[in-house]
């Protein structure tokens, strides 16, 4: 389950502060005990009952500009600062049920009730309000076909503090008693936009969806059957030699997206669907139809098939 962390007794620090010391400070997101250690940070800051609404009026007063130019979450987050490579800092709202902007729009927009893992760790810190609920299952991603297990329901107390494992932890988080906030550090790295999230459907404890996508699925496409021989080249380049399975994957059904009922492109899904969660394996068993070669353009390719993706 989410692990409960000695916020400490440090006083307040500045965002400042904060930000300098995680530039500062050496730490591995994938390592649980080097990314928990950041937690006493967090709620240092925390305990800064002043930084949040300062900001909140700064932002106010310019249309909230620096959010708008930003700020890719959605209006339930407040970017404290613009993410880097290794963190990102962020406020989260939460609203509850009695509050006029969820009786308006219903608990969707807020996730509420979805039962979900995060491919990211992240810390998070009771702010403000008495905190929203949850109900919490743990999830073994080194076997997947394995349902959740409940871990119990309880919400994140003010001052508490709390590390979310990836991929481990799934929780559907639930409306506070009023309106809540909660402060984030959440583990960035390049490898995270190549791992999956998941909702979980809390009746059968199985993955229901995969909640990830990525720009390259529609870019790729796009390219087979938009760019000619080039774009064709390049996606038969990605589909061999990318290092990552997903994205050889999402070349593959992009390629056998432009003949998708010949015998070539069944192989082709039948070959990524380990690695793709939105292909048919058993599509490669459907009977062949036309197969008709695909629209070509002039033109070489645009890199070497020697060249590193």
């Amino acid at each position: 389950m989410t692990r409960l962390i000695d916020p400490g007794i440090g006083g307040a620090i500045t965002l400042d502060d904060l930000v300098e010391a995680l530039e500062t400070t050496p730490f591995d997101p994938h390592d649980e005990d080097s990314f928990a250690a950041l937690g006493p940070l967090l709620a240092r800051l925390g305990r800064n009952r002043d930084f949040l609404a300062d900001l909140a009026i700064a932002e106010l007063k310019t249309r909230c500009a620096g959010q708008s130019a930003a700020n890719s979450y959605g209006a339930q987050v407040f970017l404290l600062r613009p993410p880097n490579r290794r963190f990102v800092l962020r406020a989260n709202f939460w609203p509850s049920g009695d509050d006029r902007i969820v009786q308006a729009s219903g608990t969707a927009p807020f996730v509420y009730g979805m039962a979900h893992d995060h491919n990211f760790p992240f810390l998070t810190y009771g702010y403000l309000g008495p905190g929203y609920w949850s109900d919490y299952w743990e999830h073994d991603p080194d076997r997947p076909e394995q349902p959740m297990r409940f871990t119990g329901r309880r919400r994140i107390e003010p001052g508490q503090l709390m590390l979310y494992r990836m991929c481990r932890d799934v929780h559907a988080q639930l409306p506070p008693d009023a309106f809540s906030v909660t402060l984030n550090i959440l583990g960035s790295h390049p490898s995270h936009r190549w791992i999956d999230q998941h909702r979980f459907d809390p009746a059968t404890g199985a993955i229901a969806d995969v909640l990830t996508t990525a720009p390259s699925e529609g870019l790729a496409t796009i390219a087979t059957h938009l760019g000619g021989g080039n774009g064709l080249d390049l996606i038969d380049h990605l589909a061999r030699r990318h290092p990552h399975p997903r994205m050889r994957a999402t070349a593959l059904a992009a390629l056998a997206s432009v003949r998708p009922h010949c015998p070539e492109a069944m192989a082709l899904i039948a070959r990524a669907a380990p690695d793709h969660p939105a292909l048919d394996p058993s599509a490669a068993d459907r009977p062949p139809q036309n197969c008709a070669k695909p629209p070509s353009g002039p033109g070489d390719s645009v890199r070497s098939r020697d060249t590193a993706a």
